[in-house]
């Protein structure tokens, strides 16, 4: 019954009541495409690991040069690389963090 009464419950209040607040990621420092690890590469946003095994395969082949030159891996294209660009670096160690904080938003009310 308790189970009933807090389904309807939710379902009374409308969608969005129930998360009272939102997770945001935030990414700070940088990442050396010349020397990061298989790990400092998949912290970058929206890199996965099928992306990062790309991007190992070519830098065995050559160094990369330039940040730009990311856009010759496939999967990596212009819109991609305006993403990722603030994240980039050729020199020095990569510093990326990745952190999970919340927002305090004001939930929002259904209209019925």
């Amino acid at each position: 019954m308790l189970a009933w009464v807090l389904a309807l419950g939710v379902v009374l209040l409308g969608p969005g009541v129930a998360e009272a607040g939102r997770s945001r990621t935030q990414y700070t420092g940088v990442v050396n495409l010349n020397e990061a690890t298989e790990a400092e590469l998949d912290r970058l946003p929206g890199v996965g690991m099928k992306a990062v095994q790309r991007i190992l395969e070519y830098r065995q082949k050559r160094p990369f040069k330039r940040i730009e030159e990311l856009v010759r891996v496939k999967g990596f294209g212009k819109k991609k690389f305006q993403k990722l660009k603030p994240y980039l670096t050729l020199t020095g160690p990569s510093t990326l963090k990745v952190e999970q904080t919340r927002t305090t938003e004001a939930p929002k009310q259904s209209k019925r």
